[in-house]
């Protein structure tokens, strides 16, 4: 029994302690009741003090981690549900896909183009290079990643949110999914679907299935279906048989298949090399592709396009146009488009593409022989607009889709010539523009047509001199003479005058598209270096026909699937210059057709207006003209058939040239009098701008010392009552001193571009006469741009 002293409770302090002392107070109480401790203790404990202010607004750490938790177990949730609620379905209808169907206005079929061009392979009948190729181009780390990249898709998301375009994110496994079990709908419901499927397949298949799958699924362009197909559409030999460089080609076209096609978008090669080049470039990175053997590589130029025969004649062309319309416009992109089913009503009338094809048959193609070299060169393209609808009612792409592919109608290689000029005077008209002296600038405004004369700027001489046609000096000359023969040195100081810039703008207003090639602001925009296309045209005269109103080209009025419509883009009508300045310029271009180089347009038998030109070294030939009623533009090309290069049109029809003022216009007037065969000849209702009496050039006191040489210009805007038609040609505007003579002359039919086109003079024939010369003598630098001597 221990000796130390017990405790009243029995126990024991620990050996070393001192007894506890207790209050007095407390020990005379005695001990506290147990269920009175817990009340006494808490009392000593201070109360929280109550958020106020700003600081209720801040979660507290207990609520953040209730709702990460909470958004966890959701997400697990959600994906434990998706997981078990999606199944992997059967292939869709787009393994089988049906036909789009293409309609004319009045729905009538124009084409189908329902035949799906596929043909299934095994993976190991491809090249391992090959196979490659497609890695390198759509996902490298295929092989290694799972079904889903996920930080990948996000990336996507946000690159897209934040208008750096949109994103690929997706994996070759999720590509796959949507190919063959899914379609190309851009959807909530798909993408989630697309996420499970791609999981549970990536569990069922091998990467190696999956890699034979996506293959065969893909879509290549040229109609074809899965990389076999391709290749036979591409190069005519079987995949097995392809060289690297062209797997790496083919590769590439599943980035953008159509638009990759550099036989078909002659343009577009320049990105068609570089995403070759970045295919190839990242299988030597990935160490699939010896350096060396890469640097020998060159780009291999796919072969001649082979379409289906049911979209021979201008078939073809049609569909082709309306793909790209639909694409373009963000109405369906290319490969929902390629998932067939759609029925599509264009704007094209019947009647009138009918009316085209039998203008360019009659006039240009049956002129044609295959025993003379030239001839084989000759390629037309043609587009109509009515100006009051901005329907495209017509379109001639070329002699037959099955033989020559490009489209003439909507390529945007060849230079547009002189019909370039009439922008430059609406421009001047618009702008209120006057004369380096201060003149304004109106029909009866004198310039100075001396050959090569130097265009001269607010600073003096700009060092550009542009000739006319076979060096042809005119003298002091009205704007309206000038625009009649096509004049080059004065159309380019106009273009100075006004300034080349606010030329651009005015054409890109007018419908031409700002990206367009050598598009420049530089006197030289004047004479029609740009590259627009034939529909570009077009758009930009019929925008002058609807007294300056603007609006974008329509080609298709209605696109449905299984009974639903596809939502069109409505269509936005501006005035994109004013109605002076589109009336004025109509009314010198009413004095081309009726006196000047495009006599020819009268024979459609109304009132017209209309501007010829020639392209440089004659690889082209334009007649752009309109009626109050349509606006439609021709051009003759000269292209190798074999080399795809631009070729001079000398020799072709039997002709020594062929101006704007012939074959063009010619083709122009048949198809515009049978286009509005029926309907009530309208003359031109037009507000102008009147000639003011400040138009000669100054005298020598007008400039003499102390004076500035500039004057105050005037004008009034003056009505001009609707004209009759006329078949006889107005006298055209001389000027005292000049050598200018009434044009028609004596010729042999056809009218002359004051010497543009024949070398020399104001008389007719087909064989003579030109459009002032449009390209030539431009000065290499900043005031001037030398127009190339070839184009691809």
């Amino acid at each position: 029994m221990s000796d130390e002293p017990q405790q009243q409770n029995g126990d024991t302090d620990p050996p070393g302690w001192a007894p506890r002392d207790l209050p007095a107070d407390a020990a005379a109480q005695g001990p506290a009741p147990e269920d009175k401790a817990p009340e006494a203790t808490g009392a000593n404990k201070p109360k929280r003090p109550k958020r106020t202010g700003w600081r209720r607004l801040i979660p507290t750490w207990r609520m953040v981690l209730g709702g990460i938790l909470l958004i966890a177990l959701l997400l697990v949730g959600g994906f434990i549900a998706g997981y078990q609620l999606v199944d992997i379905p059967a292939a869709n209808a787009s393994a089988t896909a049906q036909s789009n169907v293409y309609l004319y206005a009045d729905g009538t079929v124009i084409a189908r183009d329902g035949l799906v061009n596929r043909e299934n392979i095994k993976l190991a009948q491809v090249p391992r290079t090959v196979q490659h190729a497609v890695l390198a181009a759509e996902d490298r780390d295929f092989y290694s990643e799972r079904a889903v990249d996920i930080k990948a898709m996000f990336r996507a998301g946000w690159n897209t949110v934040t208008g750096k375009g949109k994103q690929g994110g997706s994996t070759i496994t999720q590509q796959y999914v949507k190919n063959y079990y899914l379609g190309q709908e851009q959807t909530v419901v798909r993408k989630i679907k697309e996420f499970f499927i791609s999981i549970k397949l990536n569990r069922e298949q091998s990467k190696d299935q999956i890699l034979e799958g996506y293959l065969n699924t893909s879509y290549f362009g040229r109609n074809a279906y899965g990389i076999q197909a391709a290749s036979q559409a591409y190069y005519g030999k079987d995949i097995g048989d392809v060289t690297t460089a062209q797997g790496a080609y083919l590769a590439s076209l599943l980035n953008a298949p159509s638009a990759y096609d550099v036989v078909a978008y002659p343009e577009n090669k320049p990105a068609a090399v570089a995403r070759w080049n970045y295919v190839l470039d990242g299988m030597v990175k990935e160490k699939w592709l010896d350096p060396a053997e890469r640097a020998a590589m060159t780009f291999p130029v796919p072969g001649p396009v082979k379409p289906a025969n049911s979209l021979s004649g201008q078939r073809g062309y049609i569909v082709k146009a309306v793909e790209d319309y639909l694409v373009d416009n963000d109405i369906l992109d290319e490969k929902t488009l390629a998932t067939r089913g759609y029925r599509i009503t264009t704007t094209l009338q019947r009647k009138r593409q009918d009316a085209l094809v039998e203008a360019v048959e009659g006039k240009v193609m049956s002129k044609t022989d295959d025993d003379r070299e030239a001839d084989r060169n000759v390629r037309v393209g043609g587009a109509s607009i009515d100006p009051a609808t901005g329907h495209v009612v017509a379109m001639y792409g070329g002699v037959d889709y099955t033989r020559q592919y490009v489209n003439n109608a909507t390529r945007r290689d060849y230079q547009v010539g002189s019909t370039f000029k009439p922008f430059v005077f609406t421009s001047a008209v618009a702008n209120d523009s006057t004369t380096q002296d201060g003149r304004r600038i109106t029909p009866g405004t004198i310039y100075d047509g001396t050959n090569k004369r130097m265009v001269e700027g607010p600073d003096g001489p700009t060092g550009y001199d542009p000739a006319n046609e076979d060096d042809r000096s005119y003298g002091p000359i009205t704007v309206s003479t000038a625009t009649d023969k096509s004049v080059n040195a004065v159309y380019a100081q106009m273009a100075e005058d006004v300034g080349p810039e606010k030329v651009r703008n005015t054409a890109v207003s007018l419908g031409i598209p700002k990206d367009t090639a050598d598009l420049t602001p530089t006197p030289s925009i004047a004479l029609g270096v740009a590259t627009a296309s034939v529909l570009d045209m077009t758009e930009a005269y019929a925008t002058l026909a609807a007294h300056g109103k603007h609006g974008a080209h329509v080609l298709v009025s209605e696109v449905t699937k299984d009974g639903e419509d596809v939502t069109l883009p409505g269509r936005t009508v501006k005035q994109a210059v004013s109605r002076e300045a589109a009336d004025t310029t109509t009314s010198i271009l009413r004095s081309v057709v009726e006196g000047g180089t495009g006599t020819a347009a009268r024979g459609a038998g109304r009132p017209a207006a209309g501007k010829t030109g020639t392209a440089e070294e004659d690889r082209a030939a334009w007649f752009a003209g309109y009626t109050p009623d349509l606006a439609t533009v021709i051009a003759v090309m000269g292209q190798d058939p074999s080399t795809g290069a631009q070729e001079s049109l000398y020799g072709a029809l039997g002709l020594p040239r062929i101006n704007g003022g012939g074959a063009p216009a010619e083709t122009w007037a048949q198809y515009t009098g049978a286009a509005l065969k029926g309907t009530p000849a309208r003359a031109f209702d037009l507000d102008v701008e009147e000639d003011t009496g400040d138009t000669a050039l100054p005298t020598a006191e007008d400039t003499a010392p102390g004076e500035t040489g500039r004057r105050t210009p005037s004008a009034t805007p003056r009505r001009t009552p609707p004209t009759t038609p006329s078949r006889t040609p107005s006298a055209p505007r001389t000027t005292p001193g000049t050598t200018d003579n009434p044009a028609g002359g004596t010729g042999t039919g056809g009218a002359t571009d004051g010497g543009a086109d024949t070398g020399g003079g104001d008389g007719g024939g087909d064989t003579g006469g030109g459009d002032g010369g449009d390209i030539g003598g431009f000065l290499e630098g900043p005031r001037g741009t030398r127009a190339p001597s070839t184009r691809p």
